[in-house]
């Protein structure tokens, strides 16, 4: 291969691309190359632009045997950090010494998948551990110790059932969160009263509020709110985010649903109706915020598995506010109390 037709063909590939000579100094980069290393690449050696020893070893490998191999290399810039699959081959040359073509593939956003799939994974198993190994040690002692024990045998029975339910919430929701996942691309095609949504939500709710303690107050507009949407999964925000606050922000307290009729967004840019759920708790820290709807993410885990929390709820009204082509707002001050703020597009 001559040179000009190397350079033609590093020019068409649309993956950055390096050339390599005998000697090691590179003869030909193409503009993906120069976007990822920098200009003036040409005769330089490879070593002092690389820099990666794992990559470095594999391309003076493949230069010895003539074998193609592939390596990776991870590349830091002001953008982010992304990981590259080398794809190292000897290519005919003038010469007796081959050259070696070293191509660059983007495979950041599978390395980020897959890392996610082991890290949910990994939480999952976490999870249901703790339950799973209460409840099979509580199965034990009754069949052993407190065999007849009848107050023992109840206080142990509540503890299954505790443990029971958490894990029934757990998989509830994952089973949730996976169905919103698939469906993330569908916008949905119906239409939804959020006024008469709200009112059934509280309805159903009122037990479970009372019970708790909560008083939830509403400012409504008089009319009708509706809004493109599906309405199952809408009200699955509204109890989520009722429920979040209940269980963390308003423990024997108060929290407020408000309800704003369209105004221009600036973030949807399209006149969007805003529907907050305020508590009076603790508030978040700064640094917190933006982790609130990472999967399993819990501020204060103890205190939420305490209050039965699963750790998905704020993921799950993340992804269905994605899916309505909405968006999540969370306001706090500590000290002071939150708001969650469920932003989503006017009809």
């Amino acid at each position: 291969m001559s040179h000009p037709d190397a350079i033609a063909i590093l020019s068409a590939l649309p993956m950055p691309a390096i050339l390599i000579d005998g000697d090691g100094r590179i003869t030909g980069a193409n503009a993906g190359a120069e976007g990822m290393f920098g200009t003036a690449l040409t005769q330089r050696h490879h070593v002092t632009i690389l820099r990666q020893p794992a990559l470095i070893k594999t391309i003076e490998d493949t230069a010895r045997d003539g074998t193609r191999r592939i390596s990776r290399y991870l590349n830091a810039s002001q953008q982010g950090d992304t990981t590259w699959r080398a794809v190292v081959s000897a290519v005919p040359a003038p010469s007796d010494i081959a050259q070696i073509l070293v191509i660059f593939e983007d495979i950041t956003a599978q390395t980020q998948a897959s890392q996610a799939r082991r890290e949910f994974v990994s939480n999952v198993s976490h999870e249901l551990r703790t339950p799973l190994t209460a409840v099979l040690g509580f199965v034990e002692t009754l069949r052993g110790a407190a065999r007849d024990d009848p107050a023992a045998r109840d206080r142990f029975l509540g503890v299954i059932e505790d443990e029971a339910r958490r894990m029934a919430d757990l998989v509830q929701d994952l089973a949730s969160l996976s169905h919103v996942e698939e469906q993330g691309r569908q916008r949905p095609q119906g239409s939804v009263n959020l006024s008469t949504l709200i009112a059934d939500v509280l309805a159903s709710l009122s037990p479970v509020l009372d019970a708790a303690g909560v008083t939830i107050r509403t400012a409504l507009p008089a009319g009708d709110i509706t809004v493109p949407g599906e309405a199952t999964q809408l009200k699955q925000v509204v109890i989520n985010l009722v429920e979040n606050a209940a269980k963390y922000g308003a423990a024997q307290g108060e929290i407020t649903l408000r309800l704003t009729p369209a105004a221009p967004d600036p973030q949807l840019i399209v006149p969007a109706v805003c529907l907050s759920v305020t508590d009076h708790g603790d508030g978040i820290p700064a640094h917190a915020i933006a982790r609130l709807t990472d999967r399993f993410y819990r501020l204060d885990s103890h205190r939420s598995r305490e209050v039965g929390g699963t750790g998905l709820g704020l993921a799950i009204v993340k992804h269905i506010l994605n899916r309505h082509h909405g968006r999540l707002q969370i306001d706090s001050v500590q000290g002071q109390g939150s708001t969650f703020s469920a932003i989503l597009p006017a009809a």
